[in-house]
């Protein structure tokens, strides 16, 4: 029997939020967003993603009030986190830090410090330091050991990577 493409018959916070962000390139798609990609072009680019699903998924991230679409310029469109986005940010540090710890055998290829203490955030995304969770706009990604060796990336987001970038801030 093929899975459903939604939850309606799930009474669940859960099943609801999935609603929103339970599909693969959705969570890609943010954590791009996260480190300040906003263009639909860079986002094709570093992704990979098809563009009608990259359009779609945009699509449902507006309308569902997690990205906001700006047209700072003519013919020029941006995907920006909202408020309710950058709420995602404890959700995807989550993922990223089980991701590291169960399913590579590479260093870590990302790190998250907090700007204010310049200390690595830990697994439940907190500030050794100064024993807070700092928001996303108090976060830096700076590129990790797994990085290293690497083939240089030749698209323009993966290239910005590798340097510290604070999140939420235009990457390109």
């Amino acid at each position: 029997m093929p899975l459903g493409s939604d939850y309606a018959s799930q009474a669940c916070s859960m099943a609801r939020a999935l609603e929103v962000v339970g599909e693969r390139w959705t969570l890609l798609i943010l954590r791009d967003c996260f480190y300040g990609v906003r263009r639909f072009t860079d986002l094709h680019r570093h992704l990979g993603v098809p563009k009608a699903v990259l359009a779609a998924r945009l699509d449902a991230l507006t309308e569902a009030g997690v990205l906001r679409r700006e047209e700072p310029g003519p013919a020029r469109v941006e995907y920006v986190l909202t408020a309710r986005g950058a709420d995602l940010w404890p959700v995807l540090h989550a993922l990223y830090g089980w991701g590291e710890r169960h399913t590579t055998a590479v260093p870590r290829r990302r790190i998250f410090r907090h700007v204010g203490c310049d200390a690595e955030l830990d697994g439940a995304g907190r500030c050794p330091v100064c024993a807070t969770a700092p928001g996303p706009g108090e976060v830096e990604v700076h590129p990790g050991p797994g990085l290293a060796g690497e083939p240089e990336p030749t698209e323009p987001v993966g290239r910005a990577l590798l340097a510290p970038q604070r999140l939420l801030e235009p990457l390109t």
